[in-house]
């Protein structure tokens, strides 16, 4: 019910092109955005399980440890300061992905991916050096708004660079570059654990500076995307680029798209107005908005951000916790090529259900599990192996499930739905609404550990559930489809199609022109 075919209508052109050696390295080096964001993701976690670094900036949570005489294990990392420090990062990742918009649209993609290297460096330095709370925390915030402006811009370079046919597998490469820094985070952390001299936190802090000066070197090497170029009136350098990117000589089909598409960009004022007021524009803003609000509430980032805590208040020895998150980093980083290979193949909402049914069907194991071991009163002082290998397990595949479907496809699929001339302003939603709910669940996890006990697991399996329900009925499929082309999934869907203006209806810019016209 939820797919799409075109019902008799003509079928999206296909645009001549081949897959160059140009266009793979600069989408590979495009990508490599996705490893500060990676490297956040896995590092805090560790950090904030380091005693060293606890007993510097949140002496409470360390002497609470050391002198905690009860056993129960939800509670026993519980901090609001300490939940700050975490989502600190996020909040100030919604107001930059704002602003990135702005200078996406205006600069082009590559000048919002080199200011994002440039923010991200100077907040490790920040946080490597730290010798205060607020210190730390204002790292935190710069490393936010690099975030912003790499999540804001890099789905959309690889969108706009990759060849249609290709555009699913090269845009995951991002969510790729994200399971790579969350495992090299893992494994520096496991090491810096083990330094003597309780200065092993600053070496992982401060390693967040060598992915930012990655994506800030790549930045001044890339070419930006044809379609930023048009849209900025660089018309003649935007065919030529085409030219390269393609490997052909006749871009004249895919270009004159990207004329039309400018043109009726150049025709709205006010890219928010327009989409927030546009009806139809509903069906890409419901996406934006409600896709990476489910991604955050799949729980996902509790097991990234938060594992080696987890994993220790499950009772795990800080040792064995450290390599249970490296172990789940592994599978994330695997199981992402899934997808990679897949979504151009099986499409994305294939993945999306499949993804969806096993969450939630391991995530519900795991409440059972930690229901059944665990109680409501977390009183447990011996964790048998055989308990912790299935905990691990279940949270492996729960994480596999995740890695190919609402992992990457959660960024692929808001980047590849807007036109022309709202896309900037659209994936700033996107990159907000998915920060927003990011800091929510950060700042508000360890409390709801500590007063919902495992019930917290069924809470995320619910939302996935929900998810998997939504996918079906309203997800149409996108694969192969041209970014600029768009527009057909939306007229071909039972239910979104209501919203949409007729191909055939007088003024073939009818959508467009709303705001024109008034």
């Amino acid at each position: 019910m939820g797919g799409v075919s075109f019902d008799g209508r003509s079928p999206p052109p296909s645009y001549p092109g081949k897959l160059t050696p140009y266009v793979l390295l600069t989408v590979l080096a495009g990508a490599a955005g996705g490893l500060i964001f990676g490297y956040d993701l896995g590092i805090s976690g560790g950090v904030t399980s380091m005693a060293p670094f606890l007993e510097k900036f949140f002496p409470d949570v360390y002497e609470r440890q050391q002198s905690i005489t009860s056993t129960n294990q939800y509670c026993k990392f519980n901090s609001p300061t300490l939940q700050l420090f975490t989502s600190s990062l996020y909040l100030a990742a919604l107001f930059a992905s704002l602003a990135a918009g702005e200078v996406t649209k205006k600069f082009g993609r590559r000048i919002s991916m080199m200011m994002a290297g440039f923010i991200f460096l100077f907040g490790a330095a920040l946080n490597a050096g730290a010798v205060h709370l607020s210190m730390l925390i204002l790292g935190r915030i710069l490393l936010g708004i690099g975030i912003g402006f790499a999540n804001q811009s890099v789905p959309l370079y690889l969108s706009e660079m990759s060849p249609y046919n290709y555009r699913g597998r090269f845009n995951i490469c991002f969510q790729l570059m994200i399971t790579i820094g969350i495992l090299c985070a893992n494994l520096i952390n496991f090491g810096t654990a083990k330094i003597s001299g309780g200065w092993g936190w600053r070496l992982s802090l401060g390693l967040a500076g060598v992915p930012a000066v990655i994506i800030l070197i790549a930045s001044f090497f890339l070419s930006d995307t044809p379609n930023s170029m048009v849209q900025r009136g660089r018309e003649i350098e935007a065919k030529a680029l085409l030219k390269r990117i393609r490997g052909v000589d006749d871009v004249d089909a895919e270009f004159n798209d990207m004329l039309a598409a400018k043109n009726e960009a150049d025709l709205v004022e006010s890219p928010w107005r327009n989409l927030f007021g546009t009806k139809c524009y509903r069906p890409q803003l419901a996406m934006s908005i409600l896709i990476p609000f489910f991604q955050q509430f799949t729980g996902i980032n509790v097991i990234m951000f938060y594992a080696p805590v987890l994993f220790q208040s499950l009772g795990f020895g800080s040792d064995a916790s450290l390599i249970s998150s490296v172990i789940t980093g592994v599978v994330n980083m695997f199981a992402t090529g899934v997808s990679i290979y897949g979504s151009d193949r099986w499409g994305r909402r294939s993945l999306f259900l499949e993804g969806g049914v096993q969450m939630f069907i391991f995530q519900s194991l795991i409440a059972g599990l930690i229901g059944w071991r665990f109680g409501v009163s977390g009183n447990v002082t011996d964790i048998p192996f055989w308990f912790a290998a299935v905990v691990v397990v279940c949270i492996c595949v729960y994480v596999m499930g995740f890695a190919w479907s609402w992992g990457p496809l959660g960024w692929l699929y808001p980047s590849e739905i807007f036109p022309l001339e709202v896309r900037s302003a659209a994936q700033s939603i996107t990159v907000a609404v998915n920060m927003a709910f990011t800091f929510i669940v950060g700042q508000c996890f360890l409390t709801m550990l500590c007063s919902m006990k495992y019930g917290l697991f069924i809470f995320f399996a619910f939302f996935v559930a929900v998810m998997t329900l939504f996918c079906y009925f309203f997800m149409p499929e996108t694969k192969n489809i041209p970014i600029e082309e768009m527009t057909q999934v939306w007229r071909s869907h039972w239910f979104w199609k209501r919203f949409m203006n007729e191909p055939n209806d007088p003024g073939t810019y009818s959508c467009v022109l709303f705001f024109y016209y008034c």
